[in-house]
C-alpha cells in the first residue's frame, strides 16, 4: 500500500512533515504503507519557511496510492488555480480509499471537486473563507472526518490527524506504537491567553 504526500512551492513545513514522521513510524513499526512525496514535477521544492525538499516521484512517474494527504501554507493560494495539481487531486484522491487535508489543504480539496456537501475544517485563519464557498460545512473542530475525507485545523493540527486517522485505519495499538515512538503526547500547557482572547480563535480552543 502506499501513502502520498503532496507537496507545491509554498507548502507549510509542518503541515507535511509531522504527518510524514508519524506515517513513515507507521510503516517501520506495525505495518502501514509506503510513504511518498509526490510534487508536479521532480526538482526541488521551496516550502513557506524556506525549507527545500526533493520529492520522491511527479504527477507523471507517481505510482498507484491508496491514500493521499495534502498540507497546507500560502502555496495553497496559487495552487488552487493550477490545473494539473488539481486533476492530480481530483484523479489521485478520488480513487484512494481515504484523502485527508491539513490547514489550508482543504481549499485544493474544494477546488478539485471532492469537498462538495462535506464537514471539513481548516486553520482558525481562513475558517471565514471555507465558509464562504456555501457547499462546506464548516466546525471549528482540531480535526473531523466525514466519510473517506479527513481534514484537520492548522499546521500542528496535521500530527492530530494523522494519529486518529491510523487508529481509525489500523486500530488503538498501532497508534499507540506510533505515539509512543515519537513523544507525541501534546502538553495541555496554555501560554498566555490568545487561545480565548483573540476573536477568530475557533470554538475548541475556546471550549478547553
Amino acid at each position: 500500500m502506499t501513502f502520498g504526500l503532496l507537496i507545491f512551492p509554498g507548502v507549510e513545513e509542518l503541515d507535511l512533515v509531522g504527518p510524514w514522521e508519524l506515517l513513515s513510524l507507521w510503516h517501520q513499526l506495525a505495518g502501514g504503507p509506503q510513504c511518498l512525496v509526490i510534487a508536479e514535477s521532480e526538482g526541488p521544492i521551496t516550502c513557506a519557511k524556506g525549507l527545500s525538499l526533493n520529492p520522491h516521484a511527479s504527477f507523471a512517474t507517481c505510482p498507484p496510492l491508496d491514500y493521499l494527504l495534502v498540507p497546507g501554507g500560502q502555496g495553497t493560494r496559487t495552487e488552487v488555480g493550477n490545473a494539473r495539481l488539481l486533476e492530480f487531486v481530483a484523479t489521485r484522491g478520488g480513487a484512494c480509499q481515504a484523502v485527508l487535508s491539513v490547514c489550508t489543504g482543504a481549499f485544493l480539496l474544494h477546488a478539485a471537486g471532492l469537498l462538495a456537501g462535506r464537514t471539513a475544517t481548516t486553520h482558525w485563519g481562513s475558517l471565514d473563507r471555507l465558509r464562504a464557498l456555501d457547499d462546506v460545512t464548516v466546525v471549528e473542530q482540531r480535526f473531523v472526518c466525514d466519510g473517506t475525507i479527513w481534514s484537520s485545523a492548522g499546521i500542528a493540527a496535521g500530527m492530530d490527524l494523522t494519529l486518529a486517522f491510523i487508529a481509525a485505519v489500523a486500530g488503538e495499538q498501532a497508534a499507540a506504537q506510533v505515539q509512543f515512538a515519537s513523544e507525541y503526547y501534546p502538553s495541555s500547557r496554555r501560554y498566555g491567553d490568545l487561545h480565548i482572547s483573540h476573536p477568530a480563535a475557533p470554538a475548541y480552543l475556546r471550549e478547553v
